[in-house]
């Protein structure tokens, strides 16, 4: 009896703490000018750690913000140069970008005899590039006849494409993790890649496609999603490293966080990108596993991906993406919860620490640093975009505060080394111009051109005929550069279908999907075929089969040993062996160890299901006005 009543009051003490808190501590409204000055507080942010850089930093890829200097980190390619331009974009300054513009512009190519991670080369570099190029209309930039089809920043992006593209080139289609700018795969590298190094480059690989004509970038994207996908678990997880020879799992944990995430993002901003259904089917066929053995209590655990159970019970602040993830698929409830336990931590430490321990409440040993990561932020502005609810903004003003007390120095903003006592680490990623400050600036700025819901766009002319740009519903690769979907229809010869446009609203339903599947299918152009594709020397032209890897000639060699400066499809490799990406490509489609759904790749209804309102009117743009 004593215990009821001790437990009743214990009852009744935390009710009336939670009432008490309510009272005391209400929700904040926001009004226009409290948002105005918010944006404002991070342009600041943003322009202290820019201008910082390039006083102390550049050309160096990243700036010490403790010791105000620079390092080279992931290529020597000016990478937070780079990775900060679509921001100035973003925060209207088109005379910054313009000159940044000029500076690349004047670079030819990528070559260099350096080793770089094809995971983080990918979305940060020729993602910010195709970015960059997109928003190159909206900026003002003199454009090249022909944009968006044409352009120097895409031929840099494409260049850069062509020396990673060699790292599919495995038994499975999978990717090695590293490559050298100039020769290829390094001689030594192991084949074993983590979850995400293969499944991230589909919203990259998918728009240069889409851009130059040429489906290689695609299909091996495309490719390398299959072969993942068909090495899932019979309990239909995914581990977080692979031998991509072999397709033996070498890392048997399953999550949603380090090594993995970002597989899932692309599932779905790939799939609405891109209109690809299959994509969507791939997504929600993982996420019931992932509900299934993972989701506890609005969290997400570690489990071993052949038996479900619980192998580390930990939040990585990786996984605050996630939320943002299920918003677009309109799963808005759900991510609010999980959100607000990520949100708990950052109020438990100011921070999110890199591990932190969900039974004991405490961040993990050895993982209690924030290097200023953007995931949290990032899944905040997407959820006030689709909900409104003004606790967002709150816990986006948290963030805000931290850092700028926190994290500031001098020279710029540093990473946070112990989010237990807030000491500094003398490092300043790039992702913190390209990411954080950017959905920062987002979440505050609700009038930016980012956010068009479809109200609005822009015709142009191009060679393929009139099309439709800016109309809003932009996705954000996994570094958080925009790519403005309505442009890819612009540079394809899919036949153009004639539409009436001035019945939309009374035939909505028809416009929304549900009948589309009829005009897609059988439009795409049969590339199975080897009869027309050729491949372009230096001294003519030579069709697949004659270069086929069995009988390559020394005199062919020849004539390919430059052709990689000169941004052709092929590369010297060591040894004198020639890497030619569309033999690479006609293996895998005579190969097709990687069977395709059509029955997927035709259910253009899932990409009209309750996702947020602009997704709906993403599909219009994108189906009709194709060239």
């Amino acid at each position: 009896m004593k215990m009821i009543i001790s437990n009743n009051c214990n009852l009744l003490y935390y009710l009336l703490m939670l009432i008490s808190v309510n009272e005391v501590f209400p929700i904040r409204t926001y009004t226009k000018d409290d948002l105005n000055n918010l944006r404002d507080e991070v342009k600041e942010m943003f322009y202290h750690a820019y201008d910082s850089y390039l006083k102390y930093a550049y050309p160096y890829d990243e700036l010490r913000p403790i010791s105000c200097d620079g390092m080279d980190t992931y290529g020597s390619y000016s990478l937070t140069l780079i990775d900060a331009l679509d921001t100035l974009a973003i925060m209207g300054n088109h005379t910054e970008f313009q000159r940044v513009v000029d500076i690349l512009s004047a670079k030819t190519d990528f070559d260099a005899n350096i080793n770089v991670s094809v995971f983080e080369t990918n979305i940060r570099i020729i993602g910010g590039l195709l970015s960059a190029h997109l928003l190159s209309n909206i900026a003002g930039i003199n454009l090249e006849p022909g944009w968006p089809c044409n352009g120097p920043l895409l031929r840099l992006a494409e260049d850069v494409a062509k020396r990673l593209i060699v790292a599919f080139d495995t038994k499975t289609g999978m990717p090695y993790g590293t490559v050298n700018l100039r020769h290829g795969v390094p001689k030594d590298e192991t084949p074993v890649t983590c979850t995400a190094g293969i499944g991230t480059f589909i919203v990259e690989f998918g728009t240069l496609s889409r851009l130059t004509g040429d489906p290689i970038y695609e299909e091996v994207a495309m490719n390398a999603l299959y072969a993942l996908f068909n090495h899932q678990s019979p309990l239909g997880l995914f581990g977080n490293h692979i031998d991509t020879n072999t397709g033996r799992w070498t890392a048997q944990d399953a999550g949603i966080g380090s090594g993995v995430d970002s597989y899932f993002e692309y599932l779905v901003k790939g799939s609405i990108l891109l209109q690809r259904p299959e994509l969507m089917e791939m997504f929600h066929t993982s996420r019931k596993a992932i509900d299934k053995y993972l989701k506890k209590d609005d969290w997400y655990m570690w489990v071993s991906m052949t038996k479900g159970h619980v192998t580390l019970p930990v939040f990585q602040s990786l996984e605050a993406y996630w939320p943002g993830v299920l918003s677009l698929i309109g799963e808005t409830s759900n991510a609010m919860r999980t959100l607000h336990n990520y949100h708990q931590v950052w109020q438990q430490y100011g921070f999110t620490p890199e591990f932190y321990y969900i039974t004991q409440n405490e961040a993990g040993a050895g993982k209690e640093s924030y290097p200023l990561r953007p995931e949290l932020i990032e899944s905040i502005m997407y959820l006030y975009r689709a909900t409104g609810d003004p606790f967002l903004l709150q816990a986006g003003e948290d963030i805000l505060r931290s850092i700028k007390h926190s994290a500031k120095t001098p020279c710029g903003y540093a990473t946070i080394k112990d989010v237990r006592d807030h000491r500094k680490e003398d490092r300043m990623e790039s992702f913190f111009l390209s990411e954080t400050t950017k959905y920062l600036y987002l979440l505050f700025d609700v009038d930016n051109f980012i956010h068009n819901q479809g109200e609005h766009g822009t015709i142009i002319n191009t060679p393929n005929g009139e099309c439709v740009i800016n109309a809003g519903g932009y996705i954000f690769n996994t570094e958080a550069h925009p790519i403005d979907p309505s442009a890819l229809h612009c540079c394809h010869t899919i036949p153009n279908q004639n539409f009436d446009f001035k019945t939309f609203e009374t035939n909505r339903d028809f416009y929304q999907g549900t009948l589309i599947k009829k005009y897609k299918k059988g439009t795409s152009d049969d590339l199975s075929s080897l009869e027309n594709i050729t491949i372009t020397l230096e001294s003519g032209v030579a069709s697949v089969e004659e270069l086929s890897i069995d009988n390559m000639t020394e005199k062919v060699a020849e004539n390919m040993s430059d052709t990689l400066k000169n941004g052709s499809e092929s590369i010297l490799l060591a040894e004198n062996r020639v890497f030619i990406a569309q033999v690479m490509l006609e293996r895998f489609r005579k190969e097709n160890r990687y069977p395709k759904n059509e029955a997927w790749q035709t259910n253009y209804e899932l990409l009209s299901c309750k996702a947020q309102t602009f997704l709906q009117r993403l599909s219009i743009w994108g189906e009709f006005f194709n060239k």
